[in-house]
């Protein structure tokens, strides 16, 4: 598919990695704030265009210029989503970052993006209002997640969303995440059938396939 390729909230590369094994080009475009984070980017995906910036400060329109936008990558902060942050209250500017992706959903249609995937913690489905001490109004919740989809939406874009767990897809872990995907090319969302775990043709691998033994590992 023509037009580049631009990776939001980059770490140290894996989503780009992903995409890069997906479409068989590097990614044109990352994005983070953190000075080290773009560092281990830049090491990882040294023909990469790097931003180091908040992604609410990188204007869209600057990263495209005259060219279309084929994929967008969305992995917005989880961890004031996650029930792993246990009893504490939630930041609101935190969740409210996957808003930046209506900002790629707006720009004009000669560029905007053609697919645009989100990925985040199964709880980001049940994104809602806080309380006055910070915590999820358990009755409006979903509220604001699903008003994010709606938004999308009426920009023209098809939205879909799943929860995947990588063991079943051949990765050697059991991290279940939520994966959405936007598209407005007129094209179909294509969800991957799993492959691998009870019942299917190959069977979960095992983190010990990619552990090195022979590495030093004081208790």
């Amino acid at each position: 598919m023509d037009g580049i390729i631009v990776d939001n909230f980059a770490g140290g590369g894996g989503a780009s990695t992903g995409l890069r094994a997906a479409v068989g080009r590097p990614v044109d475009v990352a994005i983070n704030h953190s000075p080290e984070a773009i560092a281990m980017h830049a090491r990882n995906h040294p023909e990469t265009r790097h931003f180091c910036e908040s992604v609410w400060e990188v204007d869209p329109r600057d990263v495209a210029g005259s060219q279309r936008i084929a994929y967008v990558w969305l992995s917005p902060d989880c961890t004031h989503f996650s029930k792993a942050k246990g009893g504490q209250p939630r930041s609101k500017g935190v969740r409210s970052l996957a808003w930046t992706t209506v900002r790629w959903a707006r720009l004009p249609r000669s560029i905007r993006p053609r697919v645009m995937f989100l990925e985040n913690v199964e709880e980001f489905e049940d994104w809602g209002p806080l309380d006055e001490h910070g915590y999820p109004d358990k009755s409006r919740a979903g509220e604001t997640f699903h008003a994010f989809v709606s938004k999308l939406k009426s920009f023209g874009y098809q939205v879909e969303w799943r929860l995947i767990v990588a063991a079943d897809h051949g990765a050697p872990t059991t991290r279940k995440r939520l994966f959405m995907v936007a598209r407005c090319d007129g094209q179909p969302i294509v969800w991957p059938e799993a492959t691998h775990g009870a019942g299917r043709a190959r069977p979960w691998r095992t983190a010990a396939e990619v552990i090195d033994w022979t590495l030093p590992c004081p208790s």
